[in-house]
């Protein structure tokens, strides 16, 4: 498989001789008004360009997974410029129905046993924060890449570290983990993604696997820079186990 990481949580993977394209934020650097009640409210959404084009994004891809529908994980470029028989996947049958309405016309509601031209894509879990912020953060999902050509991945979404992830780990065995580490948050409520500590649990459930971490420094909300987190990593010697790339960067495994 090839991973290369657009930006913010949009990846593009090719998995099995198929291109996916997961949450795509595809609007020009600050396109949309910051997130309210949090961090940099001087700052416009996304906070960095895209570093490729949007055409070499898009081009020759077989489907797209949108894990919800919050801006920074599909927006109006994205509706603007993918085409419209494109195959979507979604977390459930109300994302269906919004996906359709912005004129899309083959999607689908990932489950536990969808396949895609004989690639296994099993809905995981997620929880977007703890405690109160869940009813304002919305339902989010997660994805595990299964094909008897590669190794496994598990594409976490927005999600914090819980029993959930622990399990979907303990259950599949994934090789490959990319979780969403910017440690995003409002004035009040906690972390809505992974933190540094979220990211060490998963490194000690999954001490084999490559853990990569994406979601950094792209929407006005983070809090957690690439530069803290490589360093919480070289401290706890794990570097070699968790990569933290730059917009743009792909790995091959």
């Amino acid at each position: 498989m090839n991973l290369q990481l657009i930006r913010n949580a949009t990846l593009v993977v090719q998995y099995a001789g198929k291109k996916f394209l997961i949450d795509p934020f595809l609007s020009e650097k600050g396109t949309y008004p910051p997130f309210p009640n949090s961090l940099r409210q001087d700052q416009n959404n996304p906070l960095v360009c895209l570093p490729t084009s949007i055409d070499d994004i898009i081009k020759n891809v077989d489907a797209v997974i949108v894990t919800h529908l919050h801006l920074d994980h599909y927006d109006d470029a994205a509706k603007e410029v993918l085409p419209k028989d494109i195959k979507m996947f979604v977390q459930n049958e109300e994302d269906a129905g919004i996906v359709r309405n912005d004129g899309f016309q083959n999607v689908e509601v990932l489950k536990e046993d969808t396949v895609f031209e004989g690639i296994q894509l099993i809905k995981t879990k997620g929880e977007h924060g703890r405690g109160e912020i869940l009813k304002l953060a919305g339902l989010v999902c997660g994805v595990v890449f299964k094909h008897t050509n590669e190794k496994t991945l598990y594409v976490a979404g927005d999600t914090v570290w819980y029993e959930a992830v622990q399990e979907v780990i303990a259950t599949h065995n994934p090789e490959i983990i990319v979780v969403n580490g910017g440690d995003n948050q409002f004035l009040q409520g906690g972390s809505l993604v992974m933190g540094k500590e979220d990211i060490y649990e998963v490194y000690k459930t999954a001490p084999n696997a490559k853990i990569i971490s994406v979601h950094m420094e792209a929407v006005n909300h983070w809090t957690l820079s690439r530069e803290a987190l490589k360093s919480f990593i070289n401290e706890k010697k794990i570097s070699s186990n968790v990569l933290v790339p730059d917009d743009g960067e792909s790995y091959l495994f």
